[in-house]
């Protein structure tokens, strides 16, 4: 029997609670579902550079009507995952910070993951990333910024698919997806891509594996591709694969899940 591909369709939300509630209706269990559904749509809102979002800007992004989000953002607001300027405009809340914060810290980033990828960045000049999944998902856990003037533009929490760029592929090669691209990826122990994800940009990534061979995630090297060719990134190859197993020792003793990304976008 032919092996599935594990890259599926992200599912519609699903009704919490099977049964009628109490004193309620099923209907109003999933309107209370969706409305928890809109709000994060508002806080994912914030993903470019920009500070603040005018409603309006907030409105276009997430579908909803400028009154509703009116409402969420207030509700949001009171709970401090979001702050409101005196011209109307939102950003996000320190609530949101100490959330991220909290998520950061069970990975021990300072003394582990940190000194790894400064040695991999100060080795290519490139930057260096550290990848973790959740499904059909890679979240950019952390980041070294490389010393050309320019380097790729992916930050900390950023979240990208699995099936496009190579720090994404070479996680689902290591987890077995089928495919002669992934059997190749296997063999090789590392995967280089120029402009599959964003056009601008190339990389070549290796899988991260813990002491007992689970997948922790992936270590990438980046940059812009007229100056990554693929001569360049496969002399880059060693380094990285190198630092994808000091990154596997390091974390070894942590189990997959408690690496994987417990957030969804």
């Amino acid at each position: 029997m032919p092996q599935q591909s594990r890259i599926k369709p992200a599912p519609a939300t699903k009704r919490l609670l099977a049964d009628e509630p109490p004193g309620g209706s099923a209907r109003a269990v999933d309107e209370n579902v969706a409305a928890v559904t809109r709000a994060l749509a508002i806080l994912t809102a914030f993903e470019g550079d920009e500070l603040y979002l005018p409603l309006a800007e907030l409105a276009r992004r997430t579908g909803m009507h400028k009154p509703t989000v009116l409402r969420l953002a207030r509700t949001l607001a009171a709970a401090r995952f979001l702050v409101r300027r005196e011209d109307g405009a939102w950003r996000l809340g320190p609530a949101v910070g100490w959330m991220g914060s909290r998520y950061q810290a069970q990975f021990d980033l300072d003394s582990t993951i940190e000194p790894i990828l400064r040695q991999l960045s100060a080795a290519t000049g490139e930057s260096a990333s550290f990848f973790v999944f959740e499904g059909n998902l890679r979240s950019c856990l952390m980041r070294c910024e490389g010393t050309a003037v320019v380097h790729s533009r992916i930050r900390s929490g950023e979240v990208f698919p699995l099936d496009r760029g190579s720090a994404g592929r070479v996680i689902l090669a290591a987890l077995g997806e089928p495919g002669d691209l992934n059997e190749r990826i296997r063999r090789r122990g590392f995967h280089i891509t120029r402009g599959e994800r964003n056009p601008m940009f190339a990389s070549v990534s290796a899988a991260v594996r813990g002491r007992y061979g689970a997948v922790l995630g992936s270590v990438s090297t980046a940059g812009p591709v007229e100056r990554l060719t693929t001569p360049v990134l496969v002399r880059y190859a060693p380094a990285t694969v190198l630092a994808a197993k000091q990154l596997g020792e390091a974390l070894g003793a942590m189990p997959a899940t408690a690496l994987r990304a417990t957030w969804h976008p």
